[in-house]
């Protein structure tokens, strides 16, 4: 039986019931170019992912965050919280008759970008756990050199922008002289300091005052802002010390805190262990007998041939533990900014094997989330 023709399928272009989106002859908003190759959809309810937002998805979902919480609870301890970066808030013991201890910031950096403006530059991979607004009056800001990482002035002048916060900047030789001009503060406020330089902090807190010794030490790093002033200003790691008792010397609660440091320098092919490493460490430790706590860096370290010099790795830091005699470590310096080549989740873990290799146990080397606090 012969099969009957089979009716063809029409497709016709009726006149139009709609506006055609290019009649007036114009390249309609969804066309990125004149030739039909490429569309994008035109409407502001629209934002494409670029390579960078899938990164930093998957660093936030790896490095857990949570939102600070301020004050000690309790008058005789003390409270370190990880601001990101090398971003310490420091709360010691209240003393009798004060509602709070003294307050005192490490390096605090909360702009997106570490670099003289917000339009180039390393950009964050995870945010702040707090906004800067939120952070509570400080009445000291402690920083380790000028680079952009670890001075940000829009944080510095919004955390002096509360009107209750009268506090006092500590840097190093040669520093002074941006806090008083971009901060318009009087030189009383900004101590300019030499390696073992000593200041002591009276703090008034209500009807009572607290003391704090800040002592800046030597580091192994270099200070400068542009290209042009790499030896012009120093740098410094600092111990911090509670003094409870007025007119005494006694010393409570102690902080050492690392800034940005290497320990050792190593060359290519060079045996780890057979080069000579920084002796200010082991100096403070003896100078001082030890700390409760130490603030370690253990991030943006390679290639290890270009930052050992400059920037501590994991294993450098457990050695530093141990040369400055510290209770307990905390560490910091990693998973803000993609500074160097190494994976960003990697310092955690690298640490994790050394202190196993050296003994150290987890409860003494520390990696606090974002935001989390650690009594003392």
């Amino acid at each position: 039986m012969a099969k009957s023709a089979s009716t063809p399928i029409s497709v016709i272009e009726p006149l139009r019931r709609w506006p055609s989106v290019s009649e007036n002859g114009a390249r309609p908003a969804h066309h990125l170019n004149g030739t039909k190759s490429k569309f994008y959809p035109p409407w502001p309810s629209f934002r494409y992912q670029q390579s960078t937002d899938w990164v930093k998805v998957y660093i936030k979902t790896q490095i857990p965050s949570q939102t600070p919480t301020w004050g000690t609870g309790n008058s005789s301890d003390g409270k370190l919280t990880w601001l990101g970066h090398a971003s310490y808030l420091l709360e010691l013991p209240t003393p009798p008759g004060a509602t709070r201890g003294p307050r005192i910031i490490f390096d605090p950096v909360f702009s997106n970008r570490c670099s003289p403006n917000q339009w180039l530059g390393p950009h964050r991979y995870t945010d702040t756990p707090c906004k800067i607004e939120d952070v509570p009056v400080v009445d000291a800001i402690v920083l380790s050199h000028d680079h952009y990482d670890h001075t940000d002035v829009p944080t510095l002048k919004a955390l002096l922008a509360n009107p209750e916060c009268n506090a006092h900047i500590f840097v190093g030789l040669n520093c002074g002289a941006l806090h008083r001009n971009a901060l318009k503060l009087p030189a009383e406020r900004v101590h300019e300091m030499e390696w073992w330089d000593e200041r002591v902090m009276s703090i008034p807190l209500g009807n009572s005052a607290a003391r704090v010794r800040i002592t800046a030490v030597p580091s192994q790093h270099v200070g400068g802002r542009t290209g042009f002033d790499r030896w012009a200003s120093l740098w410094a790691a600092y111990v911090i010390e509670e003094l409870p008792e007025p007119e005494k010397d006694t010393v409570g609660k102690t902080v050492y805190f690392a800034g940005d440091t290497g320990y050792r320098t190593v060359r290519n092919g060079e045996d780890e262990d057979k080069v000579p490493v920084c002796p200010a460490f082991t100096e403070v430790g003896e100078r001082f007998g030890g700390v409760d706590v130490a603030l370690l860096p253990i991030g943006a370290y390679s290639p290890r041939w270009m930052w050992s010099n400059l920037h501590a790795s994991p294993a450098d830091a457990v050695r530093m533990f141990r040369d400055v005699r510290a209770k307990r470590a905390l560490a910091m310096h990693w998973g803000t900014w993609v500074l160097t080549t190494e994976p960003v989740l990697e310092p955690p873990q690298f640490l994790r094997k050394e202190c196993e290799r050296a003994g150290v146990r987890e409860d003494e080397f520390l990696v606090p989330a974002l935001g989390e606090s650690v009594l003392f």
